[in-house]
């Protein structure tokens, strides 16, 4: 069996190299410009933190991170000069929930299919992540190691990946995809294809939480993550159930911090999310079902709230079950956004949780953005998607893969930038039209540029 799984590794690992010639190749090569001094002339700066520009500035890149910001710098010798001729200096996007692999496939590529098609499936939504301005993602459910290890080696195009791993379930919760004829592997049943290929683990009981937690860090999770209460998506939960104990809950967070990082969960309700934050969790994905109440204890208490602007009641790829749970969550979201807006001390970040779309994928992802300004201005919502996610990414600690300032454009932070057309403060559209994104650079090595 040990052999077996040796050497399914062995293919998956020759997918990631192949898909990422295949997809990227020479064009690939090519669009990177590995330079080790950039400098960027006539600039005006969006620096991710404050709602005005800093215009006609200079900004010198070196390496993988932005080494000084002035009015005025003389070019070093041999450094590459660009002239932006005033246009606009931000940090690149940063979305906190994503699923890479599961994003362009189906439960039927996932369940059924040959394992290496999603991954290459993933190694395409990278690669489209960054083409749109993704510099930086957090992955909350999916065997994604292998891309984060190609992106970073520079295989592969895509963004910066804070990878869970597999999320944590319990028997008849939300990542339990087993078909009704399917026993349950703890009650003599065998282990089921999603767990196998590392989607999720389905638990039961402290003693086997603290093996899934401690298995996705061995891993190389970042993060763990757990779904604690229904979902739309999941055959065999509705959205008002609770899921696991708070002493499950709390061993998984006993775990994580045991080596230095933070449990997320998936969650929508008030008392799924109240048992979470009462087992130490410290930060919620979804929570489109909560009250004023339990959003005030989080701002009291730091618990950060990562959110959806699941604002489409109902969608064609859903079924009519999932989407009556749809609705449920999609008429929450107004009125959590409304109370966000009269708490300001609550922790909020934007992301997407675009998944199980064969279509586009995340083509769309960015254009979420746009939903948000029924209750947000283009400075909170440009907020929201650099660096307030960058803080969240922190709680990582040791277990944080890239440990340097994220999300902003300042002196020693990572050169993960985009140069836009027009100004974002005043038109989102600057950043969530594809076209206006003139120049994407990650980690200091130019993407795409389009600056004559």
């Amino acid at each position: 069996m040990k052999t077996v799984k040796k050497l399914q590794m062995f293919v998956l690992a020759l997918t990631f190299v192949s898909a990422g010639a295949m997809l990227s190749g020479q064009a690939f090569a090519a669009e990177i410009q590995k330079v080790s001094q950039i400098l960027i002339q006539n600039v005006n700066i969006f620096d991710g933190e404050q709602e005005a520009l800093a215009e006609g500035m200079s900004v010198l890149v070196e390496g993988n991170k932005i080494t000084k910001i002035a009015k005025s710098i003389p070019a070093p010798d041999g450094a590459t000069t660009i002239d932006a001729k005033g246009k606009t200096l931000m940090p690149g996007i940063i979305d906190p929930h994503v699923h890479i692999i599961s994003g362009g496939s189906t439960v039927a590529d996932i369940l059924f299919g040959d394992p290496s098609y999603p991954i290459i499936q993933g190694v395409k939504q990278a690669e489209i992540m960054l083409n749109h301005g993704v510099t930086t993602v957090r992955d909350l459910a999916g065997p994604v190691f292998g891309i984060k290890k190609a992106v970073d080696k520079g295989l592969i195009p895509g963004p910066r990946i804070y990878p869970s791993g597999a999320m944590i379930s319990q028997t008849s919760g939300h990542l339990d995809y087993r078909s009704p004829n399917q026993e349950n592997p703890h009650l003599g049943g065998p282990i089921p294809p999603f767990q196998h290929a590392g989607y999720g683990v389905v638990v039961d009981g402290v003693p086997q939480m603290l093996s899934a937690a401690r298995e996705q860090l061995r891993l190389g999770a970042t993060q763990v993550k757990l779904a604690i209460g229904g979902g739309v998506a999941s055959p065999t939960d509705p959205i008002d159930v609770t899921e696991f104990t708070k002493e499950e809950i709390a061993a998984a967070v006993a775990a994580a911090e045991n080596w230095g990082t933070y449990v997320t969960v998936h969650g929508y309700t008030v008392r799924a999310i109240n048992q979470a934050i009462d087992a130490g969790v410290k930060v919620i994905d979804h929570g489109q079902l909560l009250d004023k109440k339990t959003l005030k204890r989080m701002a009291k208490e730091g618990v950060w709230l990562s959110m959806q602007p699941f604002t489409e009641c109902e969608e064609p790829g859903l079924t009519p079950e999932q989407n009556a749970k749809q609705a449920i969550v999609c008429q929450g979201t107004a009125h959590v956004y409304e109370w966000i807006k009269e708490i300001p001390s609550l922790n909020v970040v934007h992301g997407t949780d675009i998944f199980l779309d064969p279509g586009d994928g995340y083509a769309g992802g960015v254009k979420q953005m746009e939903r948000l300004l029924k209750w947000f201005t283009p400075f909170e919502i440009l907020k929201m998607s650099t660096s307030k996610p960058a803080e969240l990414l922190k709680l990582s600690g040791p277990r944080n893969p890239y440990p340097g300032d994220l999300g902003v454009v300042k002196e020693g932070a990572y050169a993960d930038l985009l140069l836009v057309e027009g100004n974002p403060l005043e038109d989102l559209k600057a950043v969530t039209d594809k076209d206006n994104l003139k120049i994407i650079m990650k980690d200091g090595k130019i993407y795409k540029n389009t600056v004559k």
